[in-house]
């Protein structure tokens, strides 16, 4: 699934195309993407609209048109938007939806597995709706050691888990939590709630810095995803522990290990991350 880094490169790149720009058209080719709009009436709505800017929040994109509506994307596991010179014909490979851009350019909205979701919010009052949805935006100001240990204390729940939780920090998923908790020595199997205040802050700092360095790398694509010129990020290639099992521990030469925690597949490393009993 798209992160935050990867989200975000797409919203800077998808700015620079778009931004300023007007809407000549859009045509919507499954229904399962605007349900429960009727897919001509959904296109209808965003022709003859100017893209006044693009925001994200985790791994939220919300492109704000003029008349005080938000177009809001969830790529989800597989979804891409993808920019083309002209429309696309043949469509590209998975197409649910293509919009026009007037004076050249067309954005295709790619998903092969079909979990991508677009819909309207108003573009006034927005932050206001989307309260509680999400917490903060890992990459915003709002988003602190002192507001994440907060969430964390007295919780139960293993650390991974928590930092997964869109709730408690909106953007981070299972590359840059593995790679976050690596950074902070943290075992992601121990109790968010064990964590001190000194590693609470080394945690925030670390979900930080990957993802700031996922960003600087255009992401990471060992899966499906592409930026919008269908190329391929970085950030694959400066995991220290994702995908690394087997490997030695960039730190310490130990063996990094995977299993399965928080239902998903995890990477660590046994000397650098030891499971503490409580702090």
């Amino acid at each position: 699934m798209p992160e935050l880094p990867e989200v975000e490169t797409i919203r800077r790149q998808l700015a620079e195309r778009i931004v300023g720009r007007t809407i000549r058209g859009a045509r919507v080719s499954d229904p399962r993407l605007v349900d429960p709009w009727e897919p001509n009436t959904f296109a209808g709505r965003l022709e003859g609209r100017r893209v006044e800017r693009i925001d994200r929040v985790g791994k939220y994109l919300f492109i704000e048109l003029d008349g005080d509506e938000a177009l809001t994307l969830h790529l989800r596991m597989t979804g891409q938007l993808l920019w083309s010179d002209d429309v696309p014909d043949p469509p590209l490979p998975y197409t649910r939806a293509v919009i026009g851009i007037e004076g050249g350019g067309s954005v295709t909205f790619a998903d092969s597995r079909r979990f991508g979701t677009a819909w309207f919010l108003p573009r006034v009052g927005r932050e206001r709706i989307w309260a509680g949805r999400t917490g903060p935006d890992a990459m915003s100001a709002a988003f602190t050691a002192r507001g994440l240990g907060d969430r964390l204390r007295g919780r139960t729940a293993c650390a991974k888990a928590l930092i997964l939780d869109q709730r408690i920090v909106a953007g981070v998923g299972n590359i840059y939590a593995d790679e976050a908790l690596f950074m902070a020595r943290v075992n992601p199997a121990e109790p968010g709630g064990n964590l001190t205040a000194p590693r609470v802050t080394s945690l925030h700092r670390a979900i930080r810095d990957r993802l700031r360095m996922g960003i600087t790398a255009g992401g990471a694509s060992f899966d499906r995803y592409r930026d919008v010129n269908g190329e391929r990020g970085g950030m694959q290639d400066l995991f220290r522990v994702h995908r690394r099992r087997g490997e030695q521990c960039p730190r310490c030469q130990t063996t990094i290990e995977k299993g399965v925690v928080a239902q998903r597949g995890t990477y660590w490393c046994p000397k650098c991350q030891p499971l503490m009993e409580g702090d």
